[in-house]
């Protein structure tokens, strides 16, 4: 009798295994999955991307392929297509295929992660001329507007001081404009648009609009998806805005509400702790916080095309107590002047880049 349940036993286990089998494969192929690409696949900007699917059901009406909004393809069976991928934007990509049947619609989503092979062309400078700098403004933001400087001093403590706005003279470096801020308030990134100045908080979740001529307070408007704010700068057609990563978000240039974004990469990955930011000829150009970095950005795609090495800007002898790390970069687009500063620094430098290579 012993001898009989065991062998019943193992029966009844050859049986649930074949029916656990049979149940897997059944479940397999009433599914429709992607055999091209997997997901995760890392992808060179510019490269081919191979795409197919397994559908269960092999009669579609028509399949459309999309990069996340982007409508990439339509075809009528899963054979393999391939797509280019050099209009698409640097990060992870959602790859969506849509599948219609008799007025039905199914959709299965895979993703890929593009990476940029390119080598940044590598710039130093020279320096054109120097002007005096107000050493009490740990510089958040800077721009440049017809003649004067607009600047955004960060600060929340006593030992640190206390935020700013400012309008300054260039020639001479003096403050001619200022509106203090509350200690709640950290002042970070600025642009000026039309006749107003849009300026982030660091940790408040708010941006604040004021009038360029007054610096009277406008109007606030919140953030919607990140938690901080660092750089702004603005092309006449939107704002753009970074919050410490590798991320640089779009926003409306009349609502300031946010439109989309790109993850900025470069040859080695991930360009992250962007901060203050200066729209330049079609380009953003970011300072890399901590460092004496800034990197030129292609706003369509993410990618890093150059690299500006600013070490040693700042002579030995004008590193007071106090003077903290490069950031601030401003443009002034009629006399095509760059400027460039730093945290407490008593100097600020108009260069002209030179080519490494």
């Amino acid at each position: 009798m012993r001898f009989k349940l065991g062998f019943l036993g193992f029966v009844v286990s050859l049986i649930c295994i074949h029916c656990s089998s049979e149940n897997s494969n059944n479940a397999q192929v009433s599914e429709n999955y992607w055999i091209k690409p997997e997901a995760g696949t890392s992808v060179n900007l510019g490269d081919p991307l191979a795409l197919q699917l397994k559908l269960a059901v092999n009669n579609a009406d028509s399949i459309i392929y999309y990069a996340d909004s982007t409508r990439l393809l339509i075809k009528k069976d899963t054979s393999e297509a391939v797509i280019e991928t050099k209009n698409l934007s640097l990060g992870n990509r959602l790859i969506t295929a849509r599948i219609y049947r008799k007025g039905k619609l199914e959709e299965i989503n895979t993703n890929i992660i593009l990476k940029s092979s390119l080598i940044p062309k590598k710039f130093s400078y020279q320096i054109l001329k120097t002007f005096d700098h107000d050493t009490s403004s740990y510089t958040q933001g800077l721009e440049f507007d017809n003649g004067y400087f607009y600047e955004s001093d960060g600060g929340n403590s006593p030992e640190t001081g206390y935020s700013s706005l400012r309008r300054v003279q260039p020639a001479t470096g003096k403050v001619v404009q200022k509106v203090d801020f509350a200690k709640t308030f950290f002042a970070e990134g600025l642009t000026v648009v039309d006749d107003k100045i849009v300026l982030l908080t660091w940790q408040a979740k708010i941006g604040v609009v004021f009038d360029k001529n007054s610096f009277k307070e406008l109007s606030e408007f919140p953030y919607q998806n990140s938690p901080e704010g660092w750089g702004l700068c603005s092309d006449n057609k939107r704002l753009y805005k970074s919050d410490g990563t590798n991320l640089i978000y779009f926003l409306n240039r009349d609502s300031y509400q946010e439109e989309g974004y790109i993850e900025v990469y470069d040859q080695k990955g991930p360009v992250d702790s962007l901060n203050e930011l200066e729209f330049i000829d079609g380009m953003i150009y970011a300072n890399v916080y901590l460092t004496n970095r800034i990197v030129i950005i292609n706003p369509k795609n993410g990618q890093v095309t150059g690299e500006i090495d600013m070490s040693d800007l700042l002579p030995a002898i004008y590193n007071y107590p106090g003077t903290d790390v490069l950031n601030g970069i401003a443009w002034d687009a009629k006399g095509k002047r760059l400027f460039v500063t730093g945290k407490r620094w008593a100097k600020l430098f108009e260069i002209q880049l030179k080519s490494k290579n």
